[in-house]
């Protein structure tokens, strides 16, 4: 399963704080940024590299480690929650080309269980150019049902990238699952996979609102 849970130390305190209700908007923004640059320093080493020799000062040779497809890198962020994810993804890959996803979901409150099925509206999209040797990074802090993921990835996956990660800081066990059996060639990086939905399709425990808690 290319599945890779980031349940370190430092991934964890910064998940505690996002997850409290008492963490006021600019901490939880700065924290979504902190995360963002983990996740992207753990990308960097998935990347195709080559071994290179260089020249030091003191004019002796030593081997080292070229990873050429820093170069072949685009970052889709799912606006607006995914900004400061995108941000701190941005410093650990800054070569990286930049697009967009704008989405809208209607919420759904069911008597029973969780809605299956979120009614999702992408009523915008500019993507770069994505051709066969790049590396695609779809970010988005909380899958909970995946529609919103499923339909920007079937926008990519047309492209035929080299590779697909989903960046996220919380996925729910059922949106994991939905996102598994369309596409089980994606990976998918996140902090922590929750147990549950709540009658309206949110995350549980989670955090709350994603986008709504950085920008008020």
């Amino acid at each position: 399963m290319p599945l890779f849970v980031l349940s370190k130390p430092i991934t964890l305190h910064f998940l505690t704080q996002l997850r409290s209700k008492n963490t006021d908007q600019i901490t939880f923004r700065k924290t979504l940024v902190r995360l963002g640059r983990i996740i992207g320093y753990e990308i960097l080493n998935m990347l195709d590299y080559n071994i290179v020799e260089v020249e030091t000062p003191l004019g002796a040779k030593a081997k080292g480690v070229y990873i050429y497809d820093l170069e072949n890198i685009v970052i889709i962020s799912i606006l607006r929650a995914a900004t400061p994810l995108v941000e701190g993804l941005l410093k650990a890959l800054p070569t990286a080309r930049l697009g967009v996803i704008a989405a809208s979901r209607k919420e759904t409150q069911v008597n029973l269980g969780y809605p299956k099925e979120m009614e999702v509206e992408i009523f915008y999209n500019k993507i770069p150019e994505i051709n066969i040797k790049d590396n695609v990074i779809i970010a988005d802090p909380m899958i909970a049902t995946a529609s919103t993921m499923l339909k920007a990835l079937n926008i990519i996956k047309d492209k035929k990238p080299k590779r697909i990660f989903i960046v996220s800081v919380i996925i729910s066990e059922y949106g994991l699952k939905r996102i598994l059996e369309s596409y089980p060639d994606v990976n998918i990086i996140t902090v922590s996979i929750d147990p549950e939905l709540d009658s309206r399709g949110y995350i549980l425990p989670g955090l709350g609102d994603a986008g709504d808690r950085a920008f008020g």
